[in-house]
């Protein structure tokens, strides 16, 4: 069964130009994962410190395996200050 993560991140002020540095590598290694469907981070037009996150894996396994590689990488290491507000579906 596949699984749909749906919601934002909130970025610091201070952080926002790291994170939009690191962001494209975080994207393609997220796509690259066994299970990744569909992978989407985008920027708000109205509030650059709002990203809209939309994540599809191919189940809570694949899921789980990206969460963890995410916590020991580098994104994990720049994002530890950002508020993420996430909902799942199955």
């Amino acid at each position: 069964m596949t699984v749909t993560i749906k919601g934002h991140i909130r970025v610091p002020v201070e952080a926002l130009e790291t994170i939009k540095m690191h962001l494209p590598a975080h994207i393609q290694n997220t796509l690259n994962e066994p299970g990744c469907l569909k992978f989407q981070v985008q920027q708000d037009a109205l509030d650059a410190c709002l990203f809209h996150v939309s994540e599809k894996f191919e189940d809570e396994q694949a899921l789980d395996a990206h969460q963890n590689r995410v916590k020991s990488s580098q994104w994990g290491a720049v994002t530890k200050n950002v508020e993420r507000v996430y909902e799942k579906f199955e």
